[in-house]
């Protein structure tokens, strides 16, 4: 089981300020919370990928390379790769460029994301988004694993001998989550693939995506890749701890109310009841994060968004204390506790290396 954090990157404003961060001042910021995330025994740091205001990471690998250099173990992630909008040359050589400067700690989210308007600045057209991402990611698969491909589809020109350059490191390309919060043929991709299918549920129910989670775990059954159970699967969470809940539920109401993404819609007490948003007391994430398991059976990912909506940098370090410290430990052992043996393992680049080196295969 892993535990991390993801970003969005957004610039927004601090509501209890009024002052909004540089661009300069968020980027060094998100180094700032990925150092951090290792400093206090996290697993993984993912970034998003966006490229309209007033978010600031349009290059993720650029971001990702740069953390890659002063850490030692964190598994560098994205937390949407634009699949739709990118050309998968491009992801196919970027990303194992990254893989070999990271030692292979490095994997991805592939998604359509959620701005309309960047389909039409790369070329694309967003009518086109399911079938833009079926596409792109079967080129994808097959650059990272034959050396030589001879390829023609709708929306790009057609390859022929082409070798997508550097090779994936040790011969394994790095691991894909697909995500998703309301597609099911993005669900049905991943697992004809039997790659990990990632369900970032904190917008809303968890009924919606115990459905999605279903569908790819039948799936991923139907395609020869496991058991239901085996599958592999990963969750978002949002979370905002105090010692005392009251003083959590203060303090983050500010946020909550004026945040973009959410400001002017339900109240927080209705959000909280809703969706998996947990603000208060470190016992209550633990809790409320516990029964996730419940809902969507074993999986092997748990991913935190807890550095937006206006909150400093010196807030959201404290935050990850209190997850390093007195949050993630329990969960790792609760969590751990009556796992069957079956379950499959969270991805790492070098357990599929070394099954690759046996002669099995190195992932999916």
């Amino acid at each position: 089981m892993q535990f991390g954090i993801f970003s969005v990157g957004d610039v927004t404003a601090d509501p209890t300020t009024g002052r909004t961060p540089s661009e300069h001042e968020r980027i060094k910021a998100m180094v700032a919370i990925a150092l951090k995330a290792e400093e206090v025994g996290l697993d993984v740091f993912a970034t998003g990928e966006h490229h309209n205001p007033p978010f600031v990471p349009s290059s993720p690998t650029t971001m990702l390379g740069y953390i890659a250099a002063r850490t030692e173990r964190l598994i560098l992630s994205t937390a949407t790769t634009l699949i739709t909008t990118n050309d998968p040359v491009k992801i196919a050589e970027d990303y194992a460029m990254l893989q070999h400067l990271a030692d292979g700690r490095v994997d991805l989210m592939l998604g359509r994301g959620n701005t309309g308007p960047v389909y039409p600045w790369f070329g694309q057209d967003i009518r086109q988004g399911i079938p833009l991402a079926v596409e792109n990611y079967a080129l994808l698969h097959r650059l990272w694993r034959e050396d030589v491909v001879d390829w023609e589809g709708r929306f790009r020109t057609p390859l022929q001998g082409f070798t997508s350059t550097p090779r994936p490191l040790d011969g394994v390309p790095p691991f894909v989550w697909h995500g998703s919060i309301r597609s099911p043929e993005i669900a049905e991709q991943a697992a004809y693939y039997g790659d990990g299918f990632f369900a970032n549920n904190i917008f809303w129910p968890k009924e919606h995506f115990i459905r999605l989670i279903g569908l790819y775990r039948e799936r991923f059954a139907h395609y020869g890749h496991g058991t239901p159970e085996q599958a592999i699967v990963g969750l978002g969470g949002q979370v905002f701890m105090r010692k005392n809940s009251q003083d959590a539920v203060r303090e983050f109401r500010p946020y909550f109310d004026n945040a973009p993404v959410y400001g002017h819609g339900p109240s927080l007490e209705e959000f909280t009841e809703q969706t998996p948003l947990t603000v208060g007391s470190p016992q209550e994430v633990i809790d409320r994060t516990l029964t996730f398991r419940e809902s969507f059976g074993h999986y092997q990912r748990q991913l935190f968004l807890m550095d937006h909506a206006g909150l400093p940098l010196k807030t959201v370090l404290e935050q990850l204390d209190i997850l390093g410290e007195e949050v993630v430990p329990v969960l790792r052992k609760e969590f751990a506790s009556g796992r069957p043996d079956t379950v499959a393992d969270a991805p790492v680049h070098g357990a599929s290396a070394a099954r690759r080196a046996d002669g099995g295969p190195s992932a999916p």
